[in-house]
C-alpha cells in the first residue's frame, strides 16, 4: 500500500490493476466480484467496450478547452441528458465533475432565485436528517449527519435540517418568509439506502408549490438509472401524474467511470444563472462527455431500466429468503439496496476481500452507517454474478 497518501481513507487491503464486467483484480491477479461499483460510479461495470471505445476516440481528438467555448461532444450530450429527464421537468443545465459541485450550484439556484423574486432573507435550504450531500464546508452544512460536520466549522450558515418521511416538521420547516429551497435524496445512500415515503414526496411537492419553494432532488447515488427509473423520484406522483422537480443533480453513474456532474433546472429555475455567476474548468469535459453519451445511450431504455428493476427484485427476494439470524432489514430499489446487520459492517467487507486469498474470487461490497451493508452492483452484472455474490454474501454472514 502506498504511504504517499494522507491518512483520510479506512482503505481496505487490496490493490487493484484492472477490471473487467462485473470483477476487478488486483495486482497479484486474484479478482473480486464487484457488489460497489466504486460507490454506484462503474454502472456499466469495467471496461466496458463502447465505453473504451468512445473514450479513446475522443481523447485522440480533443481532451479539454475552456468554457469560453463549446465542443461538439459536450453540446450533444449536454442535448441528450436534458432529452433524459424532460419527464422530470428540466429544461436547462450546467456541467461540473462531481456531486458535492453540483449541489453547491443547486443551492446557488435556489438562493439567486429567491434574492431575485423576494429580495434579502429568504435564502434557507432545508434537508433531511441522515442526509449526505458533499464534503465541501458548504455541503457538509447542507448534510443533516454530526458526525461529518465534527472540526470542520464554522460552517455556511442557511441550512437546517428535519427528519425524513415527517410531514409535520415539513410543513412547519418550509416558511415562506425565510426557505428557498427544499434539497432530498429520493432514496438516502450513505445512511442506509432508505426510501423516501410516497406521502411524505406527495407533500413535498404540493408545499413546494404552494410557497415557491425550489424542490430540489439530489440524485447523484440514486439517478442515472440505479432504482429503475432514470430518475429515482419519477416512481413518485402528485396529483395523478409523475413528480416535477424545479432542479435535479446528478453524477457518480453519469459517466461510467469518469468524473462528471450535472445541476438540472425545470421551467421556474431555468434562466437564474447568468454570465459569471458559476463556472467549472473542468465542467462539460469532452473526454466525460464522450462517456456519458454511452452510459444514456445504454440505460434511457425501457428495457433496460426494467431489467435493473428485476435484478434487484432478484436479490431483495432471495436475501429475505434467507431468514438468516444476522440480518433485521432489507429495503431498497433496483440495484441499490441496503442491508441491516446484527454486527459491524466493516469486518463484513474485510473478510469479503479476503475470500480472494481463500477461494477462487472475493466479494466487494460496501457499508452504509455502522452496521448497514450497502449493495450498488453494476447494472450489466449477470444472473449467474448475482448467484455467485448472494452466495459468498451468505457465507460471510
Amino acid at each position: 500500500m502506498n504511504n504517499v497518501f494522507m491518512k483520510n481513507f479506512h482503505r481496505l487491503p487490496v490493490v487493484f490493476a484492472r477490471g473487467e464486467g462485473s470483477w476487478l483484480f488486483d495486482t497479484n491477479n486474484k479478482k473480486y466480484l464487484d457488489f460497489g461499483s466504486g460507490i454506484a460510479v462503474n454502472c456499466l461495470g469495467h471496461a466496458y467496450p463502447p465505453l473504451v471505445k468512445a473514450i479513446t476516440e475522443q481523447a485522440a481528438k480533443c481532451c479539454q478547452v475552456s468554457n469560453y467555448y463549446q465542443t461538439n461532444t459536450a453540446a450533444a450530450f449536454a442535448e441528450k441528458l436534458v432529452a433524459a429527464c424532460a419527464p422530470g421537468g428540466m429544461k436547462s443545465l450546467f456541467l461540473g465533475n462531481s456531486g458535492a459541485e453540483a449541489n453547491e450550484a443547486a443551492c446557488k439556484i435556489a438562493r439567486k432565485y429567491s434574492l431575485k423574486k423576494y429580495g434579502p432573507g429568504r435564502h434557507t435550504i432545508v434537508t433531511l436528517q441522515g442526509s449526505f450531500h458533499g464534503r465541501t464546508i458548504t455541503m457538509l452544512a447542507a448534510t443533516g449527519q454530526d458526525h461529518f460536520h465534527k472540526d470542520f466549522g464554522p460552517f455556511t450558515e442557511g441550512f437546517s435540517y428535519i427528519p425524513g418521511n415527517d410531514i409535520a416538521a415539513l410543513e412547519k420547516a418550509l416558511d415562506q418568509k425565510t426557505v428557498a429551497g427544499l434539497l432530498l435524496e429520493t432514496v438516502q445512500g450513505e445512511s442506509g439506502v432508505r426510501p423516501l415515503s410516497k406521502e411524505f414526496m406527495e407533500a413535498a411537492a404540493r408545499l413546494c408549490a404552494e410557497r415557491d419553494i425550489l424542490l430540489m432532488f439530489d440524485e447523484i447515488q440514486c439517478g442515472v438509472g440505479r432504482t429503475g427509473s432514470f430518475l429515482a423520484f419519477e416512481q413518485y406522483h402528485y396529483n395523478g401524474k409523475p413528480i416535477k422537480a424545479d432542479v435535479v443533480t446528478l453524477a457518480k453513474s453519469l459517466a461510467g467511470g469518469l468524473p462528471a456532474g450535472a445541476v438540472l433546472a425545470g421551467e421556474k429555475a431555468a434562466d437564474v444563472f447568468e454570465v459569471g455567476d458559476h463556472n467549472s474548468t473542468f465542467g462539460g469535459n469532452p473526454v466525460a462527455a464522450a462517456a456519458g453519451m454511452v452510459v444514456l445511450e445504454t440505460v434511457n431504455n425501457p428495457a433496460f431500466l426494467a431489467e435493473i428493476t428485476r435484478k434487484g427484485e432478484k436479490i431483495i427476494a432471495a436475501i429475505r429468503s434467507w431468514n438468516h439470524p444476522a440480518i433485521s432489514e432489507v429495503r431498497g430499489r433496483g440495484l441499490m439496496i441496503g442491508i441491516d446487520i446484527d454486527r459491524e459492517a466493516w469486518p463484513v467487507l474485510e473478510a469479503g476481500v479476503a475470500l480472494a486469498h481463500e477461494n477462487q474470487y472475493g466479494l466487494l461490497l460496501l457499508a452504509a452507517g455502522k452496521k448497514t451493508l450497502r449493495l450498488l452492483p453494476p447494472y450489466t452484472i449477470s444472473d449467474k454474478e448475482i448467484d455467485q455474490g448472494l452466495e459468498l454474501l451468505k457465507k460471510l454472514l
